[in-house]
C-alpha cells in the first residue's frame, strides 16, 4: 500500500504479485486473504492503465468472494465497487451502474443492520 500511495505502481505491482503467488499457494486461491490479494493487484494494475488484466483480477476477487462469504458481506461489496469504477474508466457506463447500483443496495442493508448492533453495543457499554 505505501509504494502504491508513493505512486511507485510498477514496485507495488511486484510485490502484490508476490503476496498473491504465496497465498495462492499457501492458502488456496479462494482463500478471502488470497482474495483481497487478488484485489490490491487489480486496483495497483488499474491504476498503470492495464484494465483487461486489472479486469480479470477483479472479477476473480467478486466471483470467489461470492462464493465463500456471500453476496453481501463488506468485502463482496468491496469487490462489486471495485470492478464498477474499473468498468466506469473504461466508459462501461451501463455495466458500471449495475455494479455501482447492486454495492449501494447492499450496502445500505449491510449499514443498517450494523449500526443496529453498534448502537446496542453503545447502549450496553453506557449502562
Amino acid at each position: 500500500m505505501v509504494l502504491e500511495s508513493q505512486g511507485k505502481y510498477e514496485e507495488a505491482e511486484a510485490m502484490y504479485r508476490r503476496a498473491l503467488e504465496g497465498r495462492e499457494k499457501v492458502l488456496g486461491p479462494e482463500q478471502p486473504n488470497t482474495l483481497t490479494s487478488v484485489g490490491s493487484l487489480g486496483s495497483v494494475l488499474e491504476r498503470q492503465g492495464k484494465y483487461e488484466e486489472a479486469e480479470a483480477m477483479h472479477r476473480w476477487a467478486l466471483k470467489g468472494s461470492e462464493k465463500v462469504l456471500g453476496p453481501e458481506h463488506p468485502h463482496t461489496l468491496t469487490s462489486v465497487y471495485s470492478l464498477a469504477f474499473l468498468l466506469h474508466q473504461q466508459r462501461e457506463y451501463e455495466a458500471a451502474s449495475e455494479l455501482y447500483q447492486r454495492a449501494c443496495n447492499d450496502t445500505n442493508g449491510y449499514l443498517a443492520q450494523n449500526i443496529q448492533l453498534l448502537s446496542h453495543a453503545l447502549i450496553i457499554t453506557l449502562l
